[in-house]
């Protein structure tokens, strides 16, 4: 008898359209007249069609693979995907696997080659015409930008935004949006401008700040990142034509008549996934509101960025220690950093220290947590975590970075190469897959994990770096079990790593490690929330 899959779903946005329970009903009635009486009902509530990346969705195509039913229906095409190359992939692997779709609004049925065809032509217009849609409103919001609008988002630091009704030249009644000043917050704002001219330096800013507990427009202590953007925003100058200028010459549209009063706002920064645009595409507009940094300080200002952000070294670089990030200080919760100390009379090397960040910017005054060299915490808790009986799938995880990470540069001009590589890395991508699952098969799949390395380390010779022929002279003389087994061994496999694959291996296996510097303790806390306390 056969037995259908029912896939319904709907978004959390929209109140438009069927809900969940009449699709369902809708695609049940269908399968009624064409002879199923058994169903698999699926539901995502509140799931995007952009992508598949749905829960109930997954759990379809699983049992797909399992056989568990011979039809899949749905009320509509986009209920599926609203991206073609998703749809495509499903239509290929359900056709893989024997299985009829059908969506019911648009009569389509792939059993026959008629439906087959229409139901991709659909698709493709029914993109067409998303993608046509999502360009006429990115070009109507370009295009208000330029008068100079607040577009939405979160305000930033000293303005608020506020409304007012306005009457278009059609007699049609519009809000629109400008930003207006919060004054306390605008204090902070010129305090930060004027700090950075008497310093010339972002840490002494953010150390004033942090001293002193002044705090972002939500609550939060200040970083040098924030500081730097507030510093680089053109919002807050009274931008005159040679803001104007500096601005065009970074490669920015700029549009208004600058007066030496009002702002600028900036538009199109930035994709919906926060990547950041070319600086050829923002736009920079004069606003609304009234700027409040005289134009020769704001330029002052960007030129000592420019300064600093080409010759200021990072003090205490994480290129010399690996556990920066995910060290924290037991008493206040802060950052450790990495802070020089003196010359070892052993080694003759100035000694490296892990300290508290917070203490280091108070002088003392909010933290007073020990600081602990870094060579010997390093060493505790590698050797720590080395007496950990780690479960076999995060030792598979490992392994999978262990080798990914030996993967080669190529060179791009030789495509015979290119292919060949390509080919055997998903080989091996393949086999840690297969691991993954069966563990007990290891002592078949390493030695071909092996074998296939070996090739791609044939050919990329002349491309690998120092750790990378440390790895291969390894496997060279060392059996299989063996290498297994070494592999096992977090300790071997730090003492073969640079400093930056180290960093990588550590936040591969601990979500956090804390420093008590007055017991001399150190809390280790694991990706799957195991605690060790020595």
């Amino acid at each position: 008898m056969k037995k259908a899959a029912i896939y319904s779903r709907k978004s959390k946005f929209t109140g438009k359209g069927e809900s969940i329970e009449t699709q369902i009903e809708l695609c049940k009635k269908y399968a009624y007249n064409i002879g199923i009486t058994q169903f698999l009902i699926y539901e995502d509530e509140g799931f995007s069609g952009k992508n598949i990346d749905r829960p109930q969705f997954k759990k379809m195509i699983k049992d797909a693979h399992e056989k568990k039913f011979d039809t899949l229906i749905c009320y509509r095409l986009d209920r599926i995907s609203r991206n073609i190359a998703d749809f495509s992939t499903l239509i290929n692997e359900l056709d893989r696997l024997e299985i009829n779709f059908i969506s019911i609004n648009e009569q389509f049925d792939t059993s026959t080659p008629i439906g087959r065809a229409m139901m991709y032509i659909a698709s493709v217009f029914a993109q067409l015409e998303r993608e046509t849609i999502g360009e006429r409103i990115k070009d109507n919001m370009l295009e208000l930008s330029k008068s100079g609008r607040w577009l939405g988002g979160q305000t930033p630091l000293g303005f608020e935004s506020t409304s007012t009704t306005i009457t278009d030249e059609f007699g049609r009644k519009k809000k629109i949006y400008f930003l207006t000043p919060i004054e306390s917050e605008l204090t902070t704002v010129k305090l930060i401008y004027s700090k950075y001219i008497e310093f010339k330096s972002l840490s002494k800013v953010y150390k004033y700040l942090y001293i002193r507990n002044i705090r972002t427009k939500n609550g939060y202590n200040w970083t040098k990142k924030k500081i730097q953007l507030i510093l680089k925003n053109p919002l807050y100058v009274k931008a005159d034509d040679s803001v104007m200028q500096y601005l065009s010459n970074q490669g920015m549209i700029t549009c208004g008549q600058p007066d030496g009063i009002h702002g600028i706002l900036t538009y199109n920064k930035s994709r919906g996934n926060k990547i950041y645009r070319n600086m050829s595409e923002w736009i920079a507009a004069i606003s609304m509101h009234k700027g409040i940094i005289n134009a020769n300080d704001w330029l002052k200002v960007q030129t000592i960025l420019n300064i600093n952000k080409s010759r200021a070294p990072r003090i205490g670089t994480s290129h010399t220690a690996s556990l920066t990030g995910i060290l924290k200080c037991h008493y206040c919760g802060a950052n450790m950093i990495v802070k020089h100390g003196h010359i070892s009379k052993k080694t003759g090397k100035k000694l490296l220290y892990y300290v508290c960040s917070c203490k280091d910017i108070s002088n003392g005054k909010k933290c007073s947590n020990k600081n602990v060299r870094v060579d010997e915490l390093e060493y505790e808790v590698i050797k720590k975590l080395d007496d950990i009986k780690i479960n076999r799938n995060m030792l598979i995880s490992l392994l999978e970075k262990y080798i990914s990470h030996q993967k080669c540069n190529y060179d791009d001009e030789n495509l015979n190469n290119l292919k060949y590589i390509k080919e055997k890395q998903k080989q091996i991508d393949n086999l840690i897959t297969q691991l993954s699952k069966e563990p007990s098969l290891s002592e078949y799949i390493i030695p071909k994990i092996y074998h296939i390395k070996s090739e791609i380390d044939y050919l990329n010779n002349e491309n690998n770096n120092v750790s990378q022929n440390k790895f291969k002279q390894t496997i060279s003389n060392t059996n299989e079990n063996v290498l297994f087994n070494k592999i096992c061994s977090l300790k071997y496999i730090f003492d073969i790593c640079d400093i930056n694959d180290k960093k990588k291996l550590f936040k591969s296996l601990v979500k956090e490690i804390t420093w008590d510097g007055n017991s001399g303790t150190v809390k280790i806390k694991l990706k799957e929330d195991m605690k060790i306390t020595f």
